[in-house]
């Protein structure tokens, strides 16, 4: 049988590729770069699938189809979900089953393989991604089907002579262009904190650079100028300052609740930066109805339903609300912190030819004023005359 299969050169996939090869399939194994790895880190991977018994290796760069397809609408979107993570992981894995998908054709491998667990959202990604782009397909899925722990495959792996380090062990880390996932160990307990060594990237705060380091972004229709480049250069930056540091409560797609840690330094200042710039450029009512449908979007992205015809809907909206979105933010990097200290845009609606806030005004008069505000609060004076009456009512009745 020819397998082709999602290789990311981790615990559980080396183990899977090793298994397959002793079993008598050919193997192509794939890896899909999503961002976050170095050029030592792609030859380290393609070594590891030779050794382990690859036919065949395949990297393919889709950093700029991560950035294109998804990045570019998380960030008009200010996606966050719970209000605290940038979904590192939940976008790339959509690519790269649509990469597998695409390659399992071309090559007419007999089946995909992908390492996902039972218990986590990847499975679910992966399976409606190759389910929507390759119908029929055969999905093999070992490590989920006979819950392999990774107790499991560090055994069998250092049986075959490929040992595994104690960190590989304890922690399972996604590295991708919008940042780094850390799960693993204290994870799974909602009260523990990881260990400083358990963070790849970024810098410990209290260690960062006291001085911080300033930044001026400039966004044209709601993307920061210099695109993919800049995401991975604001990574850089931000790493060496410890920011995007955080660690994310929430519910899966299965319904149980989960925990990562994670680290996305140019989320965390992208996405702040951004999300000033609309509160500059758009009315009260765009910014209420993007932030219901921003939330929403998120939410079918991480629990694999982006093919859903009512993401491009949304995304039709996000583009209208852009139009608008351009100008200059300035940015201060502080010991873990992100810090907008400016913004600026031709189509501002601070306008001081009307007035100053909590000073002085343009545009009406004391009069009109004086009585905007008495109709303005009609509703709640009446609802307050009206329990004021009731309870009378009730005390005199008694």
């Amino acid at each position: 049988m020819h397998v082709l299969l999602a290789f990311s050169g981790g615990l559980d996939t080396s183990y899977l590729l090793r298994r397959f090869v002793k079993e008598g399939h050919r193997v192509t194994a794939i890896t899909v770069d999503t961002g976050g790895l170095t050029a030592s880190e792609r030859e380290g991977i393609a070594t590891r699938a030779r050794q382990l018994g690859a036919a065949d290796f395949r990297m393919i760069d889709a950093r700029q189809r991560v950035y294109d397809q998804h990045i570019a609408w998380l960030v008009k979107a200010n996606v966050r979900r719970g209000g605290v993570y940038p979904l590192c992981v939940g976008a790339e894995r959509v690519v790269q089953a649509q990469v597998v998908a695409e390659s399992a054709g071309a090559i007419g491998a007999d089946a995909v393989c992908h390492g996902s667990t039972g218990a986590g959202n990847d499975q679910i990604r992966f399976d409606v991604a190759i389910r929507t782009l390759l119908p029929g397909a055969r999905i093999l899925t070992p490590i989920r089907d006979e819950r392999i722990t990774r107790a499991t495959s560090a055994a069998f792996l250092t049986e075959e002579g490929f040992p595994v380090s104690a960190e590989k062990r304890d922690y399972s880390v996604n590295a991708g262009l919008w940042g780094v996932t850390i799960g693993g160990r204290e994870t799974h307990d909602p009260w523990l904190v990881p260990p400083e060594s358990a963070y790849p990237t970024t810098t410990t705060p209290a260690k960062a650079p006291a001085e911080g380091h300033d930044l001026v972004l400039r966004f044209e229709n709601g993307l920061v100028q210099g695109g993919l480049d800049t995401v991975e250069a604001l990574n850089a930056i931000g790493a060496a300052h410890g920011v995007g540091r955080g660690m994310h409560l929430g519910d899966t797609i299965l319904g149980i609740k989960g925990r990562i840690a994670f680290e996305a330094p140019a989320a965390a200042i992208l996405l702040d930066a951004h999300r000033e710039l609309e509160k500059l450029v758009l009315t009260r009512w765009q910014l209420v109805q993007k932030e219901q449908l921003g939330a929403f979007y998120g939410q079918m992205l991480h629990e694999g339903q982006w093919f859903d015809p009512v993401m491009r809907d949304i995304e039709a909206f996000l583009d209208s609300s852009q139009r608008v979105v351009t100008g200059d933010v300035k940015v201060h990097l502080e010991q873990g912190r992100v810090e907008v200290r400016g913004v600026r845009s031709p189509y501002s609606l601070v306008d001081e030819a009307a007035g100053r806030y909590g000073e002085e005004n343009g545009l009406w008069t004391a009069q009109d004023a004086r009585g905007f505000s008495a109709v303005y609060g009609l509703q709640g004076v009446l609802a307050a005359r009206a329990r004021a009456r009731a309870a009378s009512t009730t005390t005199d009745g008694s």
